[in-house]
């Protein structure tokens, strides 16, 4: 695999985690998007339909992640206790062979992580597609009908306030990646530094692509005391911008969802007027979308990573003979593995978790679709919108949030 392809080193090994709040939220916005198109059927049609792309697509990346988990337990199960054989047996051949297996697991997954990341690049046209449709059905709707100006105006102006603070609370949150960027190259480089003067740091490396862990395996090793010291204020600084950012988050998802219920009551007013409202919801929906969509071009970067390692490691210590004659090698190798296989277990697990919540949304989260919002009394249409909003402030914008924070990349 190309060395120039952009790597990514996970933060955690339940990063994948980070779809689901974007998962969760983008059925509740078409159930809005839904609701808000009552009375307006071709337009209810056209909705219905995006909405069960959305449906199919979640049910295909379901599969995508259980992918995930079972090269994951493949992982733990077959490569890394065939490298333990491999060392123990000294045939450096059986272990090449074992990461050459490995690798093409981890290029197959890559083909289908890239293909899932195009798949939703066109679905989300498709979205703004029936974004564009609504507002060009709406604008010919308002021209035959008078609307409360004065109300609708205030409503606009106080949404367009919240889009500046959301504004600003994003480019403080872009700012902080890129100083976590930054201070997590310097922290790369120091923990290249450590692993190239410690025999069981190296191995660590090359099998464990998550840098709390390897932090956590620096600090219990005997190293420089300098260099030591520079990873410890580096790890402290990147545990500083990480709550950081996630009390920047919680602050934009707060944003959010105000935005959302000043949007709501906007497009109430203009239902009762018997106009089509902005279609923001689905606006937000195209956004969460893309939000998947990184997290996925995350997960493929990560899988690429892990692919550039095991080839690293197959070139640099098995192409080596003395290796396996090393018995203090050998020892400290073997422990590696056993290192190595619980954070797999825990990304698998992360997979496997990440995959539940898919199947539930692509079972349950759609289910609204099967009533027409125009035949709900405005009782009923407001009973669902109250219990739609409120499972929309229930999601979490961070579930895989650590309780102690660790070092990130990204």
């Amino acid at each position: 695999m190309s060395q120039s392809k952009e790597l990514m080193i996970a933060s955690r090994p339940d990063f994948v985690t980070e779809l689901l709040p974007s998962a969760q939220r983008t059925a509740l916005l078409y159930h809005l998007s839904y609701l808000c198109l009552a009375k307006f059927p071709k337009l209810e049609r056209e909705l219905r339909a995006r909405a069960t792309e959305t449906q199919l697509l979640f049910g295909s990346s379901e599969v995508l992640l259980l992918k995930c988990a079972a090269t994951s337990k493949n992982l733990v199960s077959t490569l890394l206790p065939g490298l333990k054989a491999a060392v123990e047996k000294d045939k450096s051949t059986l272990a090449i062979k074992s990461l050459e297996k490995a690798r093409s697991w981890i290029t197959e997954i890559v083909d289908k992580v890239e293909q899932m990341v195009e798949r939703y690049d066109i679905h989300n046209n498709s979205v703004a597609s029936c974004t564009s449709d609504v507002i060009n059905e709406k604008d010919e709707t308002e021209s035959k009908i008078k609307i409360n100006v004065e109300k609708i105006a205030k409503l606009k102006s106080d949404v367009t306030k919240l889009k500046e603070e959301r504004k600003k609370n994003t480019e403080e949150i872009s700012q902080i990646d890129r100083t976590i960027a930054q201070k997590n190259q310097e922290l790369q480089n120091y923990i290249k530094q450590a692993s190239r003067k410690h025999n069981r740091l190296g191995f660590i490396t090359a099998l464990v692509p998550f840098i709390g862990p390897l932090v956590n395996a620096i600090f219990g090793a005997k190293i420089d005391h300098g260099l030591a010291a520079n990873i410890q204020a580096l790890s402290n600084e990147l545990s500083r911008l990480s709550n950081e950012k996630s009390n920047l988050r919680n602050m934009e998802w707060n944003i959010d969802f105000r935005l959302t219920d000043l949007q709501l009551k906007l497009a109430s007013m203009i239902i009762e007027n018997e106009s089509i409202p902005d279609p923001v919801h689905l606006n937000d929906v195209q956004t969460c979308l893309s939000q998947i969509q990184q997290i996925l071009i995350q997960i493929k970067q990560f899988w690429e990573t892990v692919s550039v390692m095991l080839e690293a490691l197959k070139e640099e210590t098995f192409a080596n003979e003395h290796f396996i004659e090393d018995s203090d090698m050998k020892e400290i190798f073997l422990n590696s593995i056993t290192t190595a296989q619980q954070h797999w277990k825990d990304f698998g697990e992360s997979c496997l978790h990440a995959r539940d919540i898919f199947s539930l949304q692509k079972r349950n989260a759609y289910l609204f679709l099967e009533i027409s919002p125009s035949s709900l009394s405005p009782d009923e249409w407001q009973k669902r919108y109250n219990a739609v909003t409120m499972e929309l402030k229930k999601i979490s914008p961070d579930p895989c949030a650590p309780k102690a924070t660790a070092a990130i990349a990204q």
